[in-house]
């Protein structure tokens, strides 16, 4: 490896390996509260599973149209303008408000869906009860994205580690105390896991809140002074690059909540093994989801000091770190499919079928890998409109018709059920890599040609 390119590997992986953490920690406080919930009974855990389908996607939704703060910010960075970077970070705020609202008013006003479910009236009401918990977090968590959106774009990616990780050790003895009643309040099951995540919420952002205050990089800036009014010119800049942000997360999101919902009739056997997939996968996706964030810090800085040519080399070495990492993923997946199967359940059933499909999901790391790369490099670039189209068309134009025809038809294969959905799931990602790799390619040459011309100009 050359040392230019040695070098680019270890700022990648600097940036990379804090978000990652970060996004692990975000990722255990579910994990938690799912396992405490369990003790409390199980309409408990019912209400949170139940809950989190909910909420989680609208979460997503949400907090990626305010991770447009990160490149608008690396830009700035990158041209050497840090003092107009309070601009984005106001209005970033002013946004988060009005979601934050918008997300109170979502989840307490639930019971619509819950009753299309047609649940039992007791968990439909301790559904709504963890919903209306939850939803007083949202604002403060609102906030905080864009708080740790604008210090990624700083590349200051330590801070939002050890405030996720604040996260998880606040997380457990909240829930300890709320769900099973304890320091004289009453026990509230899985609604005090609502309220417990909540107050968590609110403590990540006022420790946000107090690094970017008292931080010897941020201080001199004065962030929270002058405090600048709603500017519609902002607005709307932030809006054109998040939404479709948040749109393209929601789509990722919902693929696994429609397979979920599309295998929900075949039996506890095919659920439980679905689950089982859905939850490794999700988990080892964390390691090429936190090199794609940094690419957005690492390209967006690039674009904004004018160095096309070293921001289309950092994009490719985050891509080869991506599959690098797929390799890795992929060889476990394949060689230790049933150990890790293993690890959720006993039952050989759902051992059986939980370890067909971490196969299928082995040999999709590498598009998945390729996807998000290209997908967190065009971030960057400040490219989000087209990559929505894209994924779109590839997730539920191509993925999700093919997998319904291999798991429910027989017109190319005798239908596989759980296997071809998985198959079909593989065929978008594919897809998704394809389009993503070529929209980088085309924007990255854009940008090149687009310097060299205005070099040529000033020459001239």
């Amino acid at each position: 490896m050359s040392q230019k390119r040695n070098a680019e590997v270890r700022y990648l992986l600097h940036l990379g390996w804090p978000i990652m953490v970060a996004q692990l920690a975000q990722n255990a406080m579910g994990f938690i509260d799912t396992l405490m919930a369990a003790r409390a009974g199980t309409e408990d855990l019912a209400a949170i599973a139940l809950g989190s389908s909910l909420w989680l996607p609208l979460f997503l939704a949400l907090a990626g149209i305010l991770m447009a703060t990160t490149p608008i910010v690396a830009h700035l960075v990158g041209a050497n303008r840090e003092a107009d970077s309070r601009l984005p970070l106001h209005q970033g705020l002013w946004i988060a408000a009005v979601l934050g609202l918008i997300g109170i008013s979502l989840l307490r006003s639930a019971d619509p869906i819950l009753s299309l479910l047609q649940l039992e009236p007791e968990l439909q009401s301790k559904t709504q009860d963890y919903l209306d918990a939850i939803s007083w977090g949202f604002p403060a968590f609102m906030f905080y994205q864009v708080i740790r959106s604008y210090c990624e774009g700083f590349g200051k990616t330590h801070p939002v580690m050890r405030i996720g990780l604040l996260g998880v050790l606040c997380n457990i003895p909240l829930n300890y105390v709320l769900i099973f009643g304890k320091l004289g309040l009453p026990a509230m099951g899985g609604v005090g896991c609502g309220y417990a995540t909540a107050i968590v919420m609110w403590i990540m952002m006022i420790a946000g809140t107090l690094y970017l205050c008292k931080s010897p990089r941020f201080k001199p800036l004065s962030l929270f002074l002058q405090w600048q009014p709603p500017q519609l010119e902002q607005l709307l800049q932030l809006l054109k690059l998040g939404i479709p942000i948040g749109f393209s997360l929601l789509i990722e999101a919902s693929m696994f909540c429609v397979l979920a919902l599309i295998l929900a009739p075949h039996g506890e056997v095919v659920i439980a093994a679905n689950q089982i997939t859905i939850s490794y996968t999700g988990m080892i996706f964390m390691v090429p989801l936190s090199i794609a964030m940094a690419l957005t810090i690492r390209v967006g800085h690039l674009v904004g000091s004018d160095k096309p040519e070293a921001a289309r080399y950092a994009a490719i070495t985050g891509i080869m770190i991506t599959l690098f990492i797929a390799l890795f993923s992929c060889s476990l997946s394949l060689l230790l499919a049933r150990d890790i199967a293993g690890l959720y359940t006993g039952e050989e059933p759902i051992l059986l079928l939980a370890t067909t499909l971490i196969s299928i999901a082995a040999v999709f790391q590498f598009s998945d890998a390729l996807q998000v790369s290209a997908a967190g490099a065009l971030r960057g670039y400040k490219d989000t409109s087209i990559p929505l189209v894209m994924v779109f068309i590839a997730y539920w134009l191509i993925g999700l018709p093919t997998g319904y025809i291999l798991g429910f038809t027989d017109l190319i294969a005798p239908a596989m059920i759980a296997a071809g959905l998985w198959y079909g799931l593989l065929i978008g990602l594919s897809a998704g890599a394809v389009l993503l790799t070529t929209r980088l390619i085309r924007i990255a040459r854009h940008a090149i040609n687009t310097a060299a011309s205005d070099h040529c100009a000033q020459r001239l």
